[in-house]
């Protein structure tokens, strides 16, 4: 399964390892502390307005969609399968 990260760009969703509010990690001093380490591993994917911050093994995106939407996205491909 690929989760969707708005525009064009979607990732494998077993890759994925966590999901952030972009406005959250980036008020914390521990998430600028992350994402400065990670500085040559993120993408931005969000035209420019982050709503959320993807981690995968490989990468870090900032998507315009927010967390909410992309776990529902998640959660309504696993609804769909168990029928």
């Amino acid at each position: 399964m690929f989760l969707h990260l708005g525009g064009d760009f979607s990732v494998r969703a077993g890759d994925v390892i966590s999901v952030h509010e972009y406005e959250f990690l980036m008020g914390s001093q521990v998430g600028q502390e992350f994402l400065k380490g990670a500085k040559n591993r993120m993408e931005d994917v969000s035209d420019g307005k982050p709503k959320s911050v993807v981690v995968t093994d490989h990468k870090i995106y900032f998507s315009k969609l927010s967390p909410g939407t992309l776990k529902k996205r998640v959660e309504d491909f696993w609804y769909d399968i168990a029928l």
